[in-house]
């Protein structure tokens, strides 16, 4: 956050100045990338989005009228991890979390969202609705004998009860996984939008479905980067073809307002892959959606 501002812009995401602790939508990067298990990388997501989010300081969402950059909105900066350390770097994610209203987090990789999840159910007081874009059903139990990483994410997170699962839906899944993950997943409630599923229904209904899966509960949204097509997000540690373009990702999350969204997170950028920052700004253009989505409700 010390680097020297490009454009006469600080160096904050929308080059937002306030770092109150009491803000609305505090944003806060999470430089973790010890959970990967393919291209490590994502360590260097936040910066790269805050560096690509200057390109959407100039003027009002065009759907909701308002500037996401003039909401009671800080950044805070990046979160203290224990370098090489997942299990104590898990504590102290969910420790600091603990003291924001509504944390909008900046990844790192998918392994973030578990203590995210963690602090989110314990401050609304039960499992939360979940709203997860990814390529990866992220509910192995373990990722090649670790535990604890970014492909079982969300198996903790229903075995823990931190979401609930009948209220949980994927959307662009298409990765190899095998089936009796899969099964498992689909046994525990929890309802999966392929990416061809996507493609075939169109944004308005997958966003009805998603819609009428979350219903009214407190909801959470999770955005691992690779649901977008490699064509439109090649900067990410494990790239599966045949996703959604991020023309239909805008189309979904702007018919998403009437859930009531408690937080978010968008992971798994990792810039040594990116080209021209087309993952960070595509990325940064998310967190910006999402502003505008929860500011205007």
């Amino acid at each position: 956050m010390a680097t020297v501002p490009t454009f006469a812009l600080p160096p904050s995401f929308l080059a937002i100045a306030s770092r109150a602790a009491d803000a609305a939508f505090t944003i806060a990067g999470i430089p973790f990338d010890i959970g990967t298990t393919h291209r490590s990388g994502a360590r260097f997501g936040p910066a790269a989005i805050r560096q690509a989010s200057r390109m959407l300081v100039d003027g009002d969402h065009p759907q909701r009228w308002i500037d996401p950059a003039a909401l009671s909105v800080a950044d805070i900066g990046d979160f203290r991890i224990a370098l090489g350390d997942i299990l104590a770097s898990l504590a102290l994610i969910e420790e600091q979390a603990a003291a924001f209203k509504h944390l909008i987090a900046m990844g790192g990789d998918h392994t973030i969202t578990l203590p995210l999840l963690r602090s989110a159910a314990k401050r609304r007081g039960g499992p939360l609705a979940l709203v997860h874009f990814d390529a990866h059903v992220d509910t192995w139990p373990d990722n090649f004998g670790q535990r604890y990483a970014h492909g079982s994410v969300f198996f903790h997170a229903i075995e823990e009860q931190l979401i609930d699962p009948r209220r949980t839906v994927q959307i662009g899944i298409r990765s190899p996984v095998p089936k009796a993950v899969y099964d498992w997943t689909l046994e525990r409630g929890v309802t999966i939008i392929t990416a061809q599923d996507a493609h075939e229904l169109g944004a308005s209904a997958v966003a009805a479905h998603v819609a009428a899966v979350a219903r009214d509960a407190p909801a959470y949204l999770s955005f691992d980067i690779d649901a977008l097509d490699p064509a439109f997000a090649p900067g990410t540690g494990t790239p599966e073809i045949g996703g959604l373009a991020s023309w239909q990702m805008q189309a979904i999350l702007r018919r998403l307002g009437g859930i009531d969204f408690v937080g978010m997170d968008i992971v798994e950028v990792s810039p040594p892959y990116d080209h021209a920052e087309i993952t960070a700004l595509a990325a940064a253009t998310i967190v910006w959606e999402y502003l505008a989505l929860v500011g205007s409700r």
